[in-house]
């Protein structure tokens, strides 16, 4: 059974850095794109970042670009979003996302998804 789990939520104040997890288990992951995205109260999923099969290739939605980054780590199935500079408008639900295909994905046509992870930002 494939499974997405995230992990490395929480409650920081402005300014600071978390990292998440998210840990893929139930088959081998290293030719797989994933992708991040967050959902706010009251508001539309939306991307944050994405990164393909060997970690060459990474986008970022405009608002995160040049605070988060993407990585992965194939021997672990695991893939890591490094947030800094943390803003009140950060405050969200992260989701992981894995797709069957090599190739960066902005849009949310995966086929895995975790169940996410709180993060929340205090002013």
């Amino acid at each position: 059974q494939v499974q997405l789990v995230e992990s490395g939520g929480g409650l920081v104040q402005a300014g600071g850095s978390l990292r998440l997890s998210c840990a893929a288990s139930g088959r081998t992951f290293s030719t797989s794109a994933f992708g991040w995205f967050r959902q706010a109260p009251g508001k539309e999923r939306e991307f944050v970042a994405t990164i393909n099969w060997s970690g060459g290739t990474r986008s970022y939605a405009d608002s995160v670009k040049g605070r988060f980054t993407i990585s992965r780590d194939n021997d672990k199935n695991t893939v890591y979003l490094q947030m800094k500079s943390l803003k009140p408008e950060d405050t969200a639900v992260y989701y992981c996302a894995a797709r069957d295909n090599r190739r960066i994905l902005t849009g949310n046509d995966y086929e895995y998804w975790g169940q996410g992870t709180q993060v929340t930002v205090s002013s």
